[in-house]
């Protein structure tokens, strides 16, 4: 794991999605979208029901690996406002011993503004943490240290002629979107117009790896 400076802290991109604070001892985490695969199926678009359970096992080994005592979900943390009350009973029995056992926010996206219960932690639309903005979508007028997810930003290249295609952390001197962390999630494509215009042009994919932090200018 390699520390990178923002906002004036050291923060930890990880291989697996998620951002380590060390400072704090916070995880932070974007787009989960609990409850995807039950969503789809309800209308008649049959899925693999495990997504669910799959992204709290990810989360929970994560949150273990690291000796998270706080966490933070960046929004869209279900696909939908009735995603927790679907949730199967050993997945929401894992969130909420994952929700009992740290001090857990949630903050609100536009799968999930508008209910109150998710299995434990505390709701809020965004906050403001040592200097830093957590939201669930980057405010181009935002000019303060922002952390933010909702455009599930990948990276696409060629290598070897084969194109590749990996999730990124997408990075300027104020702004920082995660990539979704949610097993059955998209992506978008990080040079997208809507990714640009969140963010501005002169911003970089950042690739996490256990023993380095990859960086590529997306201007190029």
């Amino acid at each position: 794991m390699v520390p990178f400076s923002f906002g004036s802290h050291a923060l930890i991109a990880l291989p697996q999605g998620g951002l380590f604070w060390p400072a704090r001892g916070a995880l932070l985490v974007a787009d989960l979208h609990l409850e995807k695969a039950s969503w789809f199926a309800g209308r008649g678009q049959m899925l693999p029901p495990y997504d669910s359970m799959a992204t709290l096992a990810d989360l929970t080994a994560l949150v273990t690996a690291t000796g998270a005592g706080e966490v933070w979900c960046l929004g869209d943390s279900f696909h939908d406002t009735g995603g927790c009350e679907r949730l199967p009973d050993a997945a929401q029995a894992m969130l909420r011993a994952l929700t009992a056992q740290t001090r857990w926010t949630w903050i609100t996206g536009n799968h999930d503004r508008s209910y109150v219960d998710r299995c434990g932690g505390d709701v809020v639309d965004e906050a403001l943490v040592d200097g830093l903005i957590l939201r669930h979508e980057a405010d181009p007028r935002e000019a303060r240290p922002e952390l933010s997810g909702h455009f599930h930003p990948k990276l696409r290249i060629r290598v070897r002629g084969k194109l590749v295609s990996r999730r990124c952390f997408i990075a300027t001197d104020t702004k920082l979107i995660l990539p979704a962390f949610g097993a059955l999630t998209g992506g978008l494509d990080a040079t997208h117009p809507e990714i640009v215009r969140a963010v501005g042009p002169a911003a970089q994919a950042l690739i996490p790896l256990d023993d380095r932090l990859l960086r590529f200018p997306l201007a190029a």
